[in-house]
């Protein structure tokens, strides 16, 4: 299986969004750069 991690971005933080509504997010934080590589430190292929 192939897992494709996505990085959803509202206001300069990465959020993950309900069902794609822009006006239900979750944030996880404000440095987009640092997620994406807490992903690659995980094993995700750059």
């Amino acid at each position: 299986m192939l897992v494709i991690p996505a990085i959803d971005l509202k206001d300069g933080q990465c959020v993950r969004l309900k069902q794609g509504r822009m006006d239900d997010a979750t944030a996880y934080g404000d440095d987009p750069v640092a997620m994406a590589a807490r992903w690659v430190e995980a094993g995700a292929r750059a």
